[in-house]
């Protein structure tokens, strides 16, 4: 698992100030193409936080949060700011987890009319269960809000489009109510941050503060009052997640009663008296005299990790006959991998750090096969140990 802090994104300047307000000491991190974060920590915690700025957009939202993820290998990425209501039922205030994110406009015009044709980005398992039992105990919230409700947490699909949403008679809110009418907020960025994090393996929440109903008084005085009450309530549960889930990642890497950890099991080499082969036991391999379990043995310089990676290209391969990587996803791994190879022989200052990312991409890509998944994380560990 990461050792990175948790990047929290925003779209707004008043959603990066509702959550900087939170944060102890940030420094600026500048990135090598510019884009601007800060690390601070929670404040009254250890909780490292990358904060950045990602302007408004699916696009410009997955672009940033790609760099982000390549730049502080997160423990999660969380995707914060406001949101409009679809529903009544949904209270301004309200804080809105997706369970699962919509990019809506997707679709294919046919002579009997426009036709569906959506993506959709679950959230992770782990994370869902974590912000619901935070949800439960709901002591998240901040007691000087100065209003009389507390705010709850809601959790259930998000819709992300690419343009504002203010109507609930428009063409626009007729479409979304027939093809996602589970959807109980609608906004601009999270489906370019669900893809980025797809991609690069790093999990993704998106927490949204109801600020509007997108209803047509999107820019009242109402709105606009609501808008920074929004803003902080989200921010409050996010950093409150932010925390947990550092706190979980700590004790998931801390012996329990003299076991090994998972992690120290995964780089475990067994010696044996093998004969010169490799035969597959469970997703491990024997090569020479060692047993590798549930990894690829560890490459110790970059003649090493180009072996490696070509003998990857081969279970590539493998996996694609057998049907588990679809045509598209392989054709887009071997460029990964192909490029990591490139990398990895370039011999300059910076072919680790190139490397490193290219295969953390790669991991993305294969994160729904367990063996590669499990081949890989060796292999990216290997990179950065060559700096």
């Amino acid at each position: 698992m990461s050792k990175g802090p948790v990047v929290i994104l925003t779209a707004l300047n008043l959603e990066y100030q509702a959550v900087r307000q939170r944060l102890a000491s940030p420094q600026v991190h500048r990135h090598e193409r510019g884009t601007r974060f800060e690390v601070g920590t929670v404040q009254g915690t250890s909780c490292r936080v990358a904060l950045g700025l990602t302007n408004k957009g699916n696009h410009s939202a997955a672009v940033i949060a790609e760099r982000a993820i390549q730049e502080f290998s997160p423990v999660a990425v969380l995707f914060v700011g406001v949101a409009g209501a679809l529903w009544d039922a949904t209270r301004l205030g309200d804080v809105v987890m997706a369970s699962h994110v919509y990019a809506y406009h997707g679709g294919t015009s046919e002579d009997d009319g426009l036709k569906a044709r959506p993506r959709v980005w679950e959230a992770p398992h782990g994370v869902s269960q974590l912000a619901s039992h935070l949800a439960r105990l709901n002591d998240w919230a901040d007691p000087t809000s100065g209003h009389k409700d507390a705010p709850q947490v809601r959790f259930g699909a998000i819709a992300a489009g690419e343009v504002v949403q203010n109507s609930r008679i428009s063409a626009e809110a007729k479409w979304i109510r027939q093809h996602y009418n589970d959807a109980l907020a609608i906004e601009m960025e999270a489906a370019g941050v669900a893809q980025a994090g797809h991609l690069n393996g790093a999990p993704v929440a998106v927490i949204r503060g109801i600020s509007d109903r997108a209803d047509g008084t999107k820019n009242t005085a109402d709105d606009r009052s609501w808008q920074p009450q929004a803003a902080a309530n989200a921010a409050a549960f996010a950093t409150r997640l932010a925390v947990e889930l550092v706190g979980e990642q700590e004790k998931s890497t801390m012996p329990r009663d003299g076991k090994v950890r998972s992690a120290d099991r995964l780089d475990r080499h067994v010696s044996n008296t093998a004969h010169n082969s490799t035969v597959g036991i469970m997703a491990s391999s024997v090569t020479g005299s060692s047993v590798h379990m549930n990894t690829a043995p560890k490459a110790s310089g970059p003649m090493d990790l180009i072996a490696e990676l070509k003998c990857f290209r081969e279970h590539l391969g493998r996996h694609h006959v057998e049907g588990t990587l679809d045509e598209d996803t392989y054709r887009e791994a071997l460029n990964d991998l192909d490029s990591a190879l490139r990398s990895a022989g370039s011999n300059t200052p910076d072919s680790s750090k190139r490397t490193t990312m290219t295969l953390r991409r790669l991991r993305g890509l294969v994160a729904e096969c367990p063996a590669l998944m499990a081949e890989l994380a060796p292999l990216v560990a290997a990179a950065g140990d060559l700096a």
